[in-house]
């Protein structure tokens, strides 16, 4: 599975970014936006349903970024707002996981090779 991830960069405090997600060629049921800083795990971000109706984030960047999808592009998308130092890190993108307890279990063979996100000023 190709995954092709970007959008990311360097951005001041407060700042935002958009990073795209794109699946050339496929078009996937679920996708989700993990992140890994320096020295930690990855950590589960955002996923979003076949038809988008259920979106989930992690208490960490909730009410500050949006998952969305147009599968005209096959693509998926993480607008981030309100950028803070510590959402510094490696963003990665997964398709076609699966739900278990509403939980998203990741698709261990569809990774993208991420995108770093830098917030500093």
């Amino acid at each position: 599975v190709q995954l092709v991830e970007s959008g990311g960069g360097l951005v001041r405090p407060g700042g935002s970014l958009r990073l795209s997600c794109r699946t050339p060629g496929s078009t996937f049921d679920n996708y989700a936006w993990f992140r890994q800083a320096p020295g930690l795990g990855r950590e589960f971000v955002a996923d979003i349903n076949n038809i988008g109706d259920r979106k989930k984030y992690a208490d960490s960047v909730k009410g500050r970024f949006t998952i969305s999808r147009d599968d005209s592009k096959n693509t998926v998308y993480l607008q981030m707002n309100s950028l803070k130092p510590e959402d510094t890190a490696v963003y990665h993108c997964n398709a076609g996981g699966e739900y278990y307890s509403g939980l998203y279990r990741p698709n261990s063979g569809s990774w993208g090779q991420g995108t770093q996100v830098t917030v500093s000023s």
